[in-house]
């Protein structure tokens, strides 16, 4: 990985840091990023570290780059004195030096750029400024649902939801880490010959409506498709888009998005 240094970067050695008990100091646990150093001079109040999270970075006209992969923030206190736009020239050249692309800028306040897979997302108030980088990775399937545990909610209940098909963030392509999930569901079908299934297509609430609604469709037949180029005849599946419309889970959180983003399965 590349490191993008602020021109202006004052290194302290740990002991002269040490020796000044008297100043605020960062958050238990939090370190600079790997990325980009903190502004000179400033105090990380909190930081967040996660294997896979997703985070919407603005773009021009109102549009936003969703990304999903390895996740971490931090809130960041600038010293004393310090400017929106000082912080903001600061940042805006040093990621520039760095060969990112700059996607948006919203002078003195935000920056957003990539480089190949990660994203990067200053929010500055010139006092203040988060920091936000995400690279793209597909998600490890950790949890899986087999054929037997499938059958037996879609008796009890008439539907089950499955969390092990993962999809290209924002497309209809079927990851191929949920090849394993899809297997359990043809085998479902194979164990159970009068069975016939809707697969819906399920999604959170971020973004537009009408375009959640149609990629829940494309997803609900690309499971389809699947699923008969696998054996199963066409004639006992079909497909629903379901779009925002049913969500399980309070999507004004990340967790709760992430159970809405979901396929179920319905008995016929």
């Amino acid at each position: 990985m590349i490191r993008v240094f602020l021109c202006t970067a004052v290194l302290l050695s740990a002991t002269s840091l040490g020796a000044q008990d008297d100043k605020p100091t960062d958050a238990e646990g939090c370190k600079d990023s790997p990325l980009i150093t903190r502004f000179p001079g400033s105090i990380i109040h909190g930081c967040e570290n996660k294997e896979y999270e997703q985070a919407d970075f603005p773009l021009p006209d109102d549009k936003v780059k969703h990304v999903e992969g390895e996740y971490h923030s931090w809130d960041v206190a600038t010293r004393e004195g310090t400017s929106e736009i000082q912080v903001f020239r600061n940042f805006q050249n040093a990621i520039k030096n760095a060969g990112f692309t700059i996607d948006h800028t919203l002078s003195p306040q935000q920056i957003v750029a990539h480089k190949g897979a990660t994203w990067i997302f200053i929010d500055n108030r010139g006092s203040y400024y988060t920091q936000t980088i995400v690279t793209e990775k597909e998600l490890k399937q950790e949890i899986t649902a087999d054929a037997s545990s499938l059958s037996e909610e879609i008796n009890n209940t008439g539907h089950v939801a499955v969390y092990g098909i993962q999809f290209d963030t924002g497309k209809a392509t079927i990851q191929p880490g949920s090849e394993n999930t899809l297997g359990d569901v043809a085998k479902l079908l194979q164990q159970n010959p009068d069975l016939k299934l809707r697969v819906e297509g399920h999604t959170d609430n971020q973004g537009n409506a009408a375009a959640n609604q149609a990629l829940s469709e494309k997803r609900a037949q690309a499971v389809v498709a699947w699923l008969v180029t696998h054996g199963i005849q066409g004639s006992r599946l079909a497909a629903k888009g379901m779009g925002q419309t049913m969500p399980v889970a309070d999507n004004s959180t990340q967790d709760g998005r992430a159970k809405n983003r979901r396929v179920e399965l319905v008995k016929q």
